[in-house]
Order: C-alpha cells, then structure tokens, then sequence
C-alpha cells in the first residue's frame, strides 16, 4: 500500500465504493421484485379419468373423452391464463380495476368449471346402486330415496335445452340435503358442498342423445359410483 501513490489510491477507493454502490442498489431492486402469488399461480393440472370410459353403461367412450380432453381441460388450460394475468396485473400498479374486474369473474367462471367437472367425472363408473349413510339421509331428508331421486330429476330437466348443472349439496349453514338448481358455473349455494354434479349443458349429452335430456340423466344415474358419493358425504358432515 506504501507503494501507490495519491492518485491510485484516490482511484482505488473510488471504485471500492463504486462496487459497494452497485450492489447495494441491485439488492434493492431484487427486493422490490414482486414475489411469487400461489393463488395465482395458474399451476392446475388436469385430473386423469378413474375409469375406463369404454365401460360406461349408455354413455359412449367418444362422448366422455370429447367432454373430458375440450370442454374440462379447456377450463382447466383457461383457468391457468387467467390466473397468470391477475398475476401480471398485481405487479402493475397502474393496471386498471375495470379490467382486473372482467378477469376476477372469469377465474370465478373457470374455476367453476373446473371443480364442478372434476365432480361430475369422479363421481361416474360405478353401478348406479346407492348405499351407505348418504342413502340413510335421502331417505330422511326427502322422506324417501324414489321421492329425492324424483325431485333431483325433475331439477335438471328443467335445465335441459339450456345449460347449466344440477348438483346435490350438503348445505353446511343449515345442516341439510338439497337438489340446487346452477344456471351456469358460477351459481352455487352459500356453504354449499356438492355431492353430486350433473352437467346439464348440451355439450355432455348431444353427441349420444341429440335433444333426448332425459335418456342422458336416465345414463347419469346408472354409471353413479355411491361409494365415492358417499365419502363425500361424510367428510362434509364430519
């Protein structure tokens, strides 16, 4: 150090400080950086088939695979988009609200979708014959499991010709069973946790039955798996 002279040593001590300066403010910027949102992570993946849709009774494996591959994972693939824009939007300070609005209702939309196919597919490849606690409280709760089975249908054929889903619910505010009528994938019951969900929109029947609602739900209601109704059941009143 005795060897350098004013000039080097001035210079030295100058870009020391230079270096202290550019590193201070790249951690500065590296903390400004908006961390990562797992809400918004648009991270889904869709739910594979538990059944081999070529054993579906009166519900062809083209009309399931269709359903399953466009309408669902399409939803799944939407949802994904949306949520890494809310993303990109909450790292704009200046993004405007009226357009943040539009995109909160579709990820509401899509996700609709989304949990409400994942319980329609999961809820088919069983027999159709009900058992269990869940058959228990439909004979309860609608004095017999015919006269619940009589209102559910009549629920969703009043939605054929249209769109939207018939879903059984175990309302957690009111302690109770109930057949709910959903114009689309964003109508649902407060507390409301579905049971099970019937797509009523033309999409999930018209390949097999054309505008025949009522052979589609007669097709629904024989593929129904009650062991995996029933679990729900119990882990909503649990």
């Amino acid at each position: 150090m005795s060897n350098l002279t004013r000039r080097e040593a001035i210079g030295t001590t100058a870009i020391g400080a230079a270096g202290l300066a550019l590193s201070a403010t790249a951690s500065s910027a590296g903390a400004q950086e908006p961390q990562p949102i797992a809400a918004i992570a648009g991270k889904h993946i869709p739910k594979p088939l538990r059944f081999d849709p070529a054993k579906l009774s009166g519900l062809s494996e083209r009309l399931i695979t269709s359903h399953w591959e466009n309408n669902y994972q399409g939803s799944v693939r939407g949802l994904n988009t949306i949520e890494k824009r809310l993303a990109a939007a909450m790292a704009d300070p200046d993004y405007p609200t009226v357009a943040y609005a539009g995109m909160k209702r579709e990820e509401l939309h899509r996700t609709g979708s989304m949990v409400l196919h994942e319980l329609y597919f999961d809820g088919l490849g069983g027999d159709g014959n009900p058992g269990g606690p869940i058959f228990e409280a439909l004979d309860s709760w609608f004095g017999s499991y015919e006269d619940w089975e009589a209102e559910f249908r009549r629920t969703a054929m009043s939605l054929a010709g249209g769109s939207g889903w018939c879903i059984l619910t175990w309302n957690a505010h009111t302690r109770s069973l109930h057949n709910y009528w959903a114009w689309d994938h964003m109508h649902g019951a407060a507390a409301g946790v579905p049971l099970i969900a019937l797509d009523m929109y033309e999409h999930s029947y018209h390949m097999d039955y054309g505008t025949a609602a009522a052979r589609y739900v007669d097709a629904f209601m024989a593929n129904l798996d009650w062991e995996v109704i029933d679990a729900r059941y119990q882990a909503a009143t649990t």
